[in-house]
């Protein structure tokens, strides 16, 4: 049998010569690319302009006093002031939150992927998962409000704060680790049940070590989301100018409710300052989740 005639570029025939379609084929391909990189650029002209927006009027107050002084004292129109009870406030009431909420959505996603695989009651988890996913933020913390301080009778506090927060890193926390933790191989657990290892020990030795960077990618996403929130610290742990160490007690700042704060005053000199605490607020998220991919790097399986 003789092997089949295409026809080239050329208008020839040949077994071994170019098919038409190939370039055509090519055409398209340039098309799509094309329109692949129109799509990123023009998804990066409003990020790279507020970018642009923020460092270059947030620069200007950035100073060490800025982040060593607070605002207790400090009208909307006087100099100086700084972000320092805010910065304060955020790092404590993000800690208490991950704290709570990082070891609940683990537990939660190991339990759907390793233990519940078709049951009620993972089925059930996922619902109210899904559910939580989609919560506005000023809903957690109107549900904070109402429950922890209304009806159990606690103060505004920045560990109401957390709680609010909490509630919000727990969703995307727990389908993060999901995700991850279904793309480790189950060859990796089928080999570690052939040696005997039992399930638990499998989890924490292969199935959390291998899945451990993208883990740790979820969890900054979760972080950088909850550390900008405004709306539910408003309800939970109020506006303050004053230092507050002690998140269980009394009111207390933190960077969101600062910038909302200074934004809102018809003074450019608070205006500025909002804007340097924007920048501050920008630069921890990316220092922490510089310093989770340099952990997760060291830590993970190779």
């Amino acid at each position: 049998m003789s092997a089949p005639t295409l026809k080239t570029r050329h208008g020839g025939t040949g077994s071994a010569a170019i098919p038409e379609t190939s370039g055509v084929r090519k055409l398209k391909d340039n098309i799509v690319l094309v329109a692949v990189y129109t799509a990123f650029a023009l998804a990066i002209i409003p990020l790279a302009s507020v970018l642009f927006k923020i460092v270059s009027e947030g620069a200007t107050v950035i100073s060490g006093d800025f982040f060593l002084k607070s605002m207790n004292g400090v009208g909307g129109r006087d100099a100086g002031g700084g972000i320092y009870h805010s910065l304060i406030g955020t790092l404590e009431q993000v800690a208490l939150a991950s704290l709570m909420s990082i070891p609940i959505a683990v537990l939660t996603a190991v339990y759907l992927v390793e233990y519940g695989q078709g049951n009620r009651l993972s089925k059930i988890i996922s619902f109210f998962v899904d559910v939580m996913t989609g919560i506005p933020s000023i809903v957690a913390g109107l549900f904070v409000l109402a429950f922890w301080i209304l009806v159990l009778g606690f103060e505004v506090s920045g560990f109401a704060g957390a709680l609010a927060l909490a509630v919000l890193m727990i969703p995307t926390v727990v389908r993060s680790a999901e995700e991850m933790l279904k793309l480790v191989p189950n060859d990796l657990r089928e080999a570690s049940y052939a040696l005997g290892v039992p399930r638990w020990r499998t989890i924490t030795k292969v199935v959390l070590p291998t899945a451990f960077t993208g883990i740790i990618t979820g969890i900054m996403l979760a972080v950088a989301r909850v550390m900008g929130e405004t709306a539910p610290l408003l309800l939970t742990i109020w506006v303050t100018k004053v230092i507050n160490f002690n998140p269980f007690e009394g009111a207390q700042s933190s960077l969101p409710t600062y910038i909302w704060e200074q934004a809102g005053d018809p003074n450019q000199v608070a205006v500025d300052r909002a804007w340097g605490a924007a920048l501050a607020l920008i630069f921890i998220i990316m220092v922490l989740n510089f310093g989770a991919r340099l952990l997760a790097r060291r830590t993970s399986i190779r």
